[in-house]
This record gives structure tokens, C-alpha cells and sequence, in this order.
């Protein structure tokens, strides 16, 4: 299981990302993306558009959310590069962020020959864990 605290700059392979993996760093190709959609921020009520990118290597595929401006940057057939980037879960489903702190930059090939289109990551559903509760929903004690 990859955690915040074993960030490195060694690439990682789709087909190994889990619901957990953070400092994710990874070569894709975009396979395909869904038209944008207009979405509302809970935090300030501004609007933004988001749209999610199938993308993947030799090991399989995933979501990967696109934002605003991000959308227009990224095609289909391209290769990215994704530095920091991380995962986590929309209803259910594993998706693959860049957020604020990642990046990505479009490179000219991709060090793998094809995509592997039959493990698709995000068409399996997980469960988000429980934080802080014990088993009768109450927050337990916390021991220092």
C-alpha cells in the first residue's frame, strides 16, 4: 500500500494503484474523455467545469478528473507525465488526481507499446473506510 510517507520519484503502474496511493508519479496515455460538466463549489458557490479522462498504461486504466482550463490542455492520444499526483474515491469508484500540489507534462511517447483496456480500475467499487469510529459509531478513545 502506497502511503504520503513513501513518496518517491520511482514511477508506479496503473494496475498497482490503490484507493490509498499518494505521491503518485506515472507515464499515461489518455484514452478517451467525457464532455465537461458544470459543477458548483461547496466552499464558495463559484462554478467550474469538470470532465473525467480514461487513461492507462501496459497494467491497466483509471479516471483521472480534469478541471476547468485542464480540459481544454489535455486530448485524447496524448501521453502525460504525472508527478505527485493521488487517488481517491467518487461514489465509489477510484479516480486519479493531479490537484494542487501534482503536475503533468505532455511528453512525445509513451514508454509502453499499448493501453490495457480490460483492468479498468474505476469500474470496480470500494468502500470508503470509517475514520475515527469504533465499531458502535462512536469516536472511541484516542491513546498518545
Amino acid at each position: 500500500m502506497s502511503t504520503r510517507d513513501d513518496r518517491s520519484e520511482e514511477p508506479i503502474k496503473i494496475g498497482d494503484l490503490t484507493t490509498y496511493s499518494r505521491g503518485v508519479n506515472t507515464t499515461v496515455k489518455v484514452v478517451s474523455k467525457t464532455e465537461p460538466r458544470e459543477v458548483t463549489s461547496r466552499s464558495d458557490g463559484s462554478q467550474h467545469r469538470v470532465c473525467e479522462a480514461l487513461v492507462g498504461d501496459e497494467t491497466g486504466t483509471v479516471y483521472m478528473s480534469l478541471w476547468d482550463e485542464t480540459i481544454d490542455e489535455v486530448t485524447e492520444d496524448q501521453v502525460l507525465s504525472i508527478s505527485n499526483g493521488y487517488v481517491n474515491l467518487f461514489r465509489g469508484s477510484m479516480r486519479l488526481k493531479i490537484g494542487r500540489y501534482g503536475s503533468y507534462e505532455v511528453i512525445d511517447e509513451a514508454p509502453f507499446d499499448e493501453v490495457n483496456l480490460d483492468n479498468n480500475l474505476s469500474s470496480r467499487q470500494y468502500e470508503r473506510p470509517q475514520r475515527g469510529r469504533d465499531r458502535f459509531g462512536g469516536r472511541g478513545r484516542t491513546r498518545y
